[in-house]
């Protein structure tokens, strides 16, 4: 059913009843169809997977450049040859990288609860100490970074996330306040909306004053090299900035290649101001001798450096990037011009933002799931999983199938207008 240009707010009651019968008649043919699809979560498709499959026959030996046997204990900052890979991409000096594990966001978690108990290399005390701890989250925002939080007991307080990234002006205002110690920020085609912080953005946010000496900024660069077109935009140069004003703790920015190799078996790295990255290690130290070396190299082999991952990341884009364009080609057809749904068209990133009708998300959620399309929960791109307007939901079209997500896709679009039908002829 291809949609008029006529928005429904303009319609008569009569115009609107009759709609709703042909709408209300579409999805109970989407639901007669007993489809079983699932948009929930952002993760690689098993061909994109398979992009990655000669890396179970790495690495060839077991001695990086300089000789050093990877199998045995050290390294506690990981292979210098895979941090130098990291830090061409991040575009820092590979001193200031530390090559982990296969999880940034273990990455992320060590670094909080190391605040938490220990407090940061300028913290005048443990953050555990402090009658309150709070961050700032641009919204809509990455769920898991909220989990976190919540989990760690520090509250949240939200600032609107723009094209050009979060409203410095709501942050300037939140940082006033000494129990604001930091914020989180994806830099880069942002989860879920896509933006990406500016140039100009991201050095305010490193220059402006803070009522908290240690203020710290979560640069999560999760898809920095998650491209979808041709423009592959680079991410701003948070440490560079961040020295350059007078605060060269402020960012420790985190990557990983979890949506690059194997999302379960990848390599993770921070990267860090000197200070901050000696803290880093010295906590680490306490909880490990050394990371997965032969993990690393055999990763180094696969790559061989940094345009070896930006030439891996081109074959991901041609089996993704028609998938998002299917995502913007359904809501297009059957949404556009009704006035009741707004959505991105990233040019990378994993998902798209799709905003509704005010008080019809977490339905059009709920009749989607009755027709057999399992969608992120409503308000899941909020602190504690509350969207105050209830407009928003994440859709996450990279794992399934070019097919499914058309179909699936169609579904959405019925269901959306049909939830925001209910609503105007309440």
């Amino acid at each position: 059913m291809t949609t008029t240009a006529t928005p429904l707010s303009s319609l008569s009651a009569d115009e609107l009843a009759a709609r709703l019968t042909t709408v209300r008649a579409a999805y109970d043919e989407l639901k007669a169809r007993d489809l079983k699809l699932d948009l929930t979560r952002g993760k690689p498709g098993s061909d994109q997977l398979d992009l990655s499959n000669a890396l179970l026959d790495l690495p060839s030996t077991y001695r990086d450049r300089s000789g050093t046997d990877v199998r045995n204990y050290g390294g506690l900052d990981g292979l210098p040859e895979l941090r130098e890979i990291f830090a061409d991409l991040l575009g820092v000096d590979a001193a200031d990288v530390v090559a982990g594990g296969s999880s940034s966001l273990t990455m992320m978690h060590q670094v909080l609860t190391s605040l938490l108990l220990k407090g940061g290399p300028d913290s005048p005390r443990p953050w555990s100490q402090e009658p309150v701890v709070k961050f700032i989250c641009a919204v809509p925002g990455y769920d898991r970074h909220f989990m976190m939080l919540a989990e760690l007991g520090i509250e949240m307080v939200t600032v609107p996330m723009n094209a050009d990234g979060p409203d410095v002006a709501a942050v300037r205002a939140l940082v006033d306040d000494p129990s604001v110690k930091g914020m989180w920020l994806v830099p880069t085609y942002a989860n879920p909306t896509g933006s990406v912080v500016s140039p100009e953005v991201a050095a305010e946010l490193m220059a402006m004053p803070t009522a908290a000496p240690d203020f710290r900024i979560l640069w999560d660069n999760a898809y920095g090299v998650h491209h979808l077109t041709d423009e592959e935009t680079k991410s701003a140069d948070a440490l560079g900035l961040a020295a350059a004003s007078g605060h060269p703790n402020r960012p420790i920015v985190f990557a990983s290649t979890s949506k690059i190799t194997f999302a379960g078996a990848g390599v993770a790295a921070l990267a860090a101001s000197p200070e901050n990255r000696a803290w880093y290690l010295q906590r680490l130290g306490f909880a490990a001798i050394g990371p997965d070396k032969v993990n690393h190299l055999r990763h180094v082999e696969f790559f061989g450096d940094a345009d070896g991952v930006r030439a891996h990341m081109r074959k991901h884009r041609e089996l993704i990037a028609p998938k998002f364009a299917a995502v913007d080609e359904a809501l297009t057809s059957r949404l556009a011009g009704l006035g009741i749904a707004e959505w991105t068209v990233p040019t990378g990133g994993y998902f798209v933002n799709l905003d509704v009708v005010d008080g019809t998300a977490s339905r059009v959620v709920q009749l989607a799931k009755e027709a057999g399309i399992v969608l992120t929960p409503a308000g899941s791109a909020f602190p504690h999983g509350k969207d105050p307007r209830d407009r928003n939901i994440r859709l996450a079209p990279t794992f399934p199938s070019l097919a499914e997500v058309q179909t699936a896709m169609a579904g959405v679009a019925v269901c959306v207008e049909l939830a925001a039908l209910e609503k105007l002829t309440a």
